[in-house]
C-alpha cells in the first residue's frame, strides 16, 4: 500500500490528464475584425469644369489570414465603356498582389455608373487608395441595417397596352400617353453596413441602392452625379474621417425620377441629399458589435450569349413597313403649330368667331366647316407621320444596339461569356454581385430567395458585360435600351440566380 502522501500526488497528477485534454481541445480565440479606408480624387481635371469631385473609395478589411478590399469608383463602369479601360481591374489586382500580398480574387471593385469622367491614371489611385486603407486598419465593430428611398427613382420600362414594353431615354421620346398601360416595380430598400471603430466613432459606411446617377448637374460639368452627393452627405455628418461608399445595386432599369423634365434644370444635388438622408436615418439605428466574420468567395461562371440575327432581320422587315406608312401632306411644322393650338383651342369654332358659322349656316353655306375639315384630316395625317418617325426613332436606336452585339457575337467566336461572381460575408452582412446592368427585379429575386435576412446585391463590378434584363424582359428584344443594349440569351438569368443562390448558401 503506498503512502497517504503519495496517494495524494497521484490523485492530482491523474486529475490533470483529462483536464489538460479538455484545454487544448478548446479552440483559439479568433482574431478581431480589422478594417482601414481611404478616398482619393479621380476627377479629371482636363475633362472640362467639375461641378463636384469624383473619388475611389477604398475599404480593406483584414481578420486572420483573411485580406480583403472592397473599391467603389465614381465612374460608368469597370472596363468596356467608359474611361475606364479593360486592363483597369488586372492592373489593380496585380499591383495590390505584388506590393501588398492581398489575393487577386479577395478585390472587389464596383462602378456607381455615374457617368462622370475620371483621370486616366485611376487604376494607379486606386492601388494608392488601398495601401492608405491598409496602412491605417483598427480593430472594428460592425452592424448592419436598412434603409428607404422611394422619392427620387422610377422604373423607366413602360409596359404599353399592345403588349410590347419601350423604355424612358433622352435618346428617344415618349409614346402617347394614351398607350401606356402600367410601368415596373423599384426597390425602395438601402442596404447598410457600418463600421465603428473600438471607441465608437465611425469609420466607414457601405451603402447598396438600385439607382441610375445619371441626372447630371443643373449648370453643366463634370458630376459623380446622385451617388456622389448622398456619400459626401453621409461623410459630412458622420465622425472626421469617415468613408461612405456607394455600391451600386440593380439599377439598370431605373431612372431618377421625372428624368425628362423640361421646365426645371435637372439636378442630382437634392436627389443625392434625400439618400444621403435616408441612409443616414438607416445608420443612426444601427447598433454595432465585434465581429470576426469576414468572407469572401469569387467564382467564374458561364452565361449563353444570345444570337440575334432573326430579331435583327424581324427589326428590318418592321422598320421597312413603318416607312411605307408615312403619307405626304401639306402642312409643315410652321402651319402645323398654329392649326394644332387653335383647333384645341376653340374645338367647335376654330377658324374665326362663332357667328361667322352661324351666318354661313342660315345662308346655306359651309365654307368654314369644309376648310375645318380638310385642316383637321391634314393635322390627323401630320400627327400620325410624327408618331411614325418616333417609332422608327426609337426602333433605329434599338436596332444599332442590337446589331453591335450581333457583331459581337459573331466575332467572339465563343457562344458563352465568362462572368465573375463575388460572395461577401461581413458579419451579418452578406452580399453577392455581378458585372451586369442587373434589372431591378433580379435583385428583388435574389432577396426574396435568400436564406439570410440582410442580403443584398450588386451590379457593376469586377467587369461590365451591359445589360443584363429578366427573361421575360427579353421577350421584348429590340423594344427599350435593356433588351436591346445585351448581349446574353434569356438563360442567363435562370444559371445567375442559381449561382447566386448557392454562393448565399456557402456565406
Amino acid at each position: 500500500m503506498y503512502p497517504s502522501s503519495l496517494r495524494v500526488v497521484l490523485l492530482v497528477v491523474c486529475g490533470l490528464g483529462p483536464l489538460n485534454a479538455a484545454a487544448r481541445a478548446e479552440p483559439l480565440p479568433a482574431e478581431p475584425l480589422l478594417a482601414g479606408v481611404a478616398r482619393v480624387d479621380v476627377t479629371d481635371e482636363s475633362a472640362g469644369p467639375a461641378n463636384d469631385r469624383m473619388y475611389v473609395r477604398a475599404l480593406v478589411l483584414r481578420q486572420g489570414e483573411t485580406t480583403a478590399a472592397i473599391v467603389t469608383v465614381d465612374a460608368v463602369a469597370i472596363g468596356e465603356i467608359g474611361p475606364i479601360k479593360n486592363d483597369y481591374l488586372p492592373n489593380v489586382r496585380a499591383a495590390v498582389e505584388k506590393e501588398l500580398g492581398i489575393h487577386p480574387a479577395n478585390i472587389m471593385a464596383n462602378a456607381s455608373h455615374c457617368h462622370g469622367i475620371v483621370v486616366p491614371d485611376v487604376d494607379q489611385r486606386t492601388v494608392a487608395a488601398i495601401k492608405t486603407a491598409l496602412q491605417n486598419i483598427v480593430p472594428v465593430h460592425v452592424g448592419v441595417g436598412h434603409g428607404h428611398e422611394d422619392r427620387i427613382q422610377e422604373n423607366r420600362r413602360l409596359k404599353l397596352k399592345n403588349g410590347r414594353e419601350i423604355d424612358v431615354r433622352h435618346a428617344y421620346s415618349m409614346p402617347p400617353d394614351e398607350e401606356v398601360a402600367s410601368v415596373g416595380p423599384i426597390d425602395p430598400e438601402i442596404g447598410v453596413l457600418r463600421l465603428n471603430r473600438e471607441d465608437g466613432r465611425t469609420l466607414a459606411v457601405l451603402y447598396n441602392f438600385a439607382c441610375h446617377p445619371i441626372q447630371g448637374a443643373a449648370g453643366g460639368g463634370n458630376t459623380a452625379d446622385i451617388t456622389g452627393f448622398s456619400s459626401t452627405v453621409i461623410e459630412d455628418n458622420l465622425d472626421e474621417g469617415t468613408v461612405a461608399l456607394f455600391v451600386q445595386g440593380c439599377g439598370g432599369d431605373i431612372n431618377p425620377a421625372f428624368y425628362k423634365e423640361v421646365n426645371m434644370p435637372r439636378d442630382a444635388e437634392p436627389l443625392g441629399n434625400m439618400l444621403g438622408l435616408s441612409t443616414l436615418k438607416a445608420v443612426r439605428k444601427i447598433q454595432c458589435k465585434p465581429s470576426t466574420q469576414l468572407v469572401m468567395h469569387n467564382e467564374t461562371i458561364e452565361l449563353p450569349r444570345a444570337d440575334l440575327a432573326e430579331r435583327i432581320n424581324l427589326m428590318e422587315n418592321e422598320k421597312e413597313r413603318l416607312l411605307r406608312t408615312l403619307r405626304g401632306t401639306t402642312l409643315n411644322l410652321k402651319t402645323f403649330l398654329p392649326l394644332i393650338v387653335k383647333y384645341n383651342l376653340a374645338e367647335d369654332f376654330p377658324s374665326y368667331y362663332s357667328h361667322s358659322y352661324l351666318n354661313e349656316k342660315t345662308l346655306g353655306r359651309s365654307d368654314l366647316t369644309k376648310l375645318d375639315a380638310n385642316n383637321r384630316a391634314a393635322m390627323e395625317q401630320y400627327l400620325r407621320n410624327i408618331y411614325t418617325m418616333e417609332q422608327l426613332t426609337r426602333l433605329q436606336t434599338n436596332l444599332r444596339l442590337l446589331e453591335k452585339h450581333q457583331a459581337h457575337y459573331v466575332a467572339a467566336g465563343k457562344r458563352t461569356v465568362d462572368v465573375e461572381l463575388v460572395g461577401l460575408r461581413i458579419g451579418d452582412f452578406r452580399m453577392v454581385t455581378s458585372p451586369g446592368e442587373l434589372v431591378v427585379q433580379i435583385g428583388l429575386n435574389i432577396k426574396k430567395a435568400s436564406p439570410h435576412e440582410h442580403t443584398f446585391v450588386a451590379g457593376y463590378t469586377n467587369g461590365y458585360i451591359y445589360y443584363a434584363p429578366t427573361a421575360e424582359q427579353l421577350n421584348n428584344r429590340g423594344g427599350a435600351q435593356e433588351d436591346s443594349d445585351c448581349l446574353l440569351a434569356p438563360e442567363w438569368q435562370q444559371i445567375f440566380e442559381d449561382a447566386a443562390m448557392k454562393m448565399l448558401k456557402r456565406l
